[in-house]
């Protein structure tokens, strides 16, 4: 019975070509081609059918990169430039390029935050959301490098950003493009601009005759200062007053960044009772050891360069007080990136002075020796500090290292006899001066008091020897 079927099939085909041969000429063969034939739409159209069209975007062209833009600036490799905004004659504005990608905004800014960071960029300021209810949010990353600042900022969707504003798409181009693609772009733009003032060196030695002025109101930390003159020194503490005295006169208390001389010759307050701010004690502990120790250039902390890369994002090279809180964290005195310690990014300059962080500084400047391992009972069985426990472990080290210095320990000399050490607590300015008073071991440091009558001896001609200063100085004495 099976081989019955290739003989049927056989038949069927024959029957079927002689009938198509008989109508060939007849109208109902045009019927049939033209049922087989096909859609013509396809032809005009054929995208109905999945297939791409050639037309869908006639007017679209390719907008190439300005030619005065910087090569070391990362571009994003997903994303198409839409627009170039040329420069306006402010200074400030920049050229600005707008872009689109379809990848999420997330992908965007982690991909310049690396790039940033692996290529030696300042970190300005980090993405910031808007203000809640913008529309469309908006990620603002700012970075610099030399004199060119770049800032990027990210939103997702569609719609205007901060800096440009996205016109609305035609009906046409509307037509072609898929509600769901323009609700997954990503738009971005990237706004440069180079600053002249922002690289541009600080005034050397030889530039010291020609702008008196600029060198005669502004000191490096650490550099030989004018005495301070304050008025209201009496409302210190009785015990730490000389201290704040003897530190005035050396001219290593400025109040301001970079040491500006806001004082005039009537005086200005020195607050002595006010929380002092990170920034200002790292400004005081260097010029405070450099001025003790103007006759030991190997105990002196170097300032730092503003070549070097920044160890905090929040202190940039054109912070007026980089080179001495750069300078600490390139001498390992402070924690830092360059002591391996990767939580510590940021130093806060602003927040305020803590009492570990006060000995934490210090106390290196002391021992100079690595800090002993340090317990919680060790520092109990030492200093009898019942809350001991709450001082981070860094600073527990420097705290038992501290004690070692007997009647000469910070500790001793800026908060007394104490049985709470009370680690988190905010330090004042005439606490932080009597830290900075005195620097060394006991038995062989020296204090300001020192450091003066050591000036006064140099200053006078009819001196026959300089004599070593006493180590065992006291404001008292």
């Amino acid at each position: 019975m099976l081989s019955k079927r290739p003989v049927i099939l056989t038949g069927f085909i024959g029957c079927l070509l002689i009938s198509l041969s008989a109508c060939a000429n007849s109208t109902n063969s045009e019927a049939l081609e033209r049922s087989l034939a096909a859609d013509p739409k396809l032809k005009d159209n054929p995208a109905a059918f999945g297939l791409p069209s050639q037309n869908n975007s006639p007017n679209e062209t390719l907008i190439a990169l300005p030619s005065d833009f910087p090569s070391e600036i990362p571009v994003y490799p997903e994303a198409q430039l839409q627009e170039v905004t040329p420069p306006t004659p402010d200074p400030n504005q920049g050229q600005i390029l707008r872009w689109t990608t379809s990848d999420p905004s997330n992908s965007v800014q982690s991909f310049y935050q690396k790039e940033f960071q692996s290529n030696n960029w300042e970190i300005v300021s980090q993405p910031t959301e808007t203000e809640e209810g913008a529309v469309p949010p908006t990620d603002i990353l700012v970075a610099r490098q030399n004199n060119l600042k770049v800032t990027v900022s990210i939103q997702s969707g569609s719609g205007s950003n901060s800096f440009i504003s996205t016109p609305s798409p035609t009906p046409a181009t509307a037509a072609n493009s898929p509600a769901s693609s323009a609700a997954s772009t990503t738009q971005f733009t990237i706004q440069y601009v180079r600053d002249g003032s922002a690289a541009a060196p600080s005034s050397s030695n030889s530039e010291v005759a020609t702008q008196p002025t600029t060198e005669a109101t502004t000191d490096k930390p650490g550099s030989p200062s004018q005495p301070s003159v304050f008025t209201d020194i009496n409302k210190a503490p009785q015990e730490l007053r000389q201290y704040v005295e003897n530190l005035a006169a050396l001219g290593v208390l400025s109040l301001n960044s970079g040491g500006s001389k806001s004082n005039s010759a009537a005086g200005e307050q020195f607050e002595p009772n006010k929380t002092i701010t990170r920034r200002q004690y790292a400004r005081w502990l260097v010029a405070a050891n450099n001025q003790i120790y103007a006759n030991s250039p190997g105990k002196q902390i170097r300032l730092a360069s503003t070549d070097v890369q920044p160890a905090f994002q929040d202190i940039p090279r054109s912070d007026p007080d980089f080179p001495a809180i750069q300078g600490l964290a390139e001498a390992g005195l402070i924690p830092s990136r360059l002591t391996g310690d990767a939580t510590a990014v940021l130093f806060r300059p602003d927040a305020p002075l803590t009492r570990e962080n006060l000995i934490l500084w210090k106390v290196p400047l002391d021992t100079r020796q690595t800090l002993p391992t340090a317990s919680v009972d060790a520092v109990k069985q030492t200093w009898g500090f019942q809350d001991a426990g709450k001082t981070e472990p860094k600073a527990l080290r420097a705290v038992l290292a501290d004690f070692q210095n007997g009647e000469l320990a910070n500790i001793r000399r800026v908060f007394g006899y104490t049985t709470l050490f009370q680690p988190k607590k905010p330090v004042t300015r005439a606490e932080a001066a009597a830290a900075v008073w005195y620097f060394g071991a006991e038995g062989e440091g020296v204090s300001a008091q020192d450091a003066l009558q050591s000036q006064r001896q140099q200053s006078q001609p009819s001196a026959v020897s300089t004599p070593e200063p006493s180590p065992s100085s006291s404001p008292n004495q």
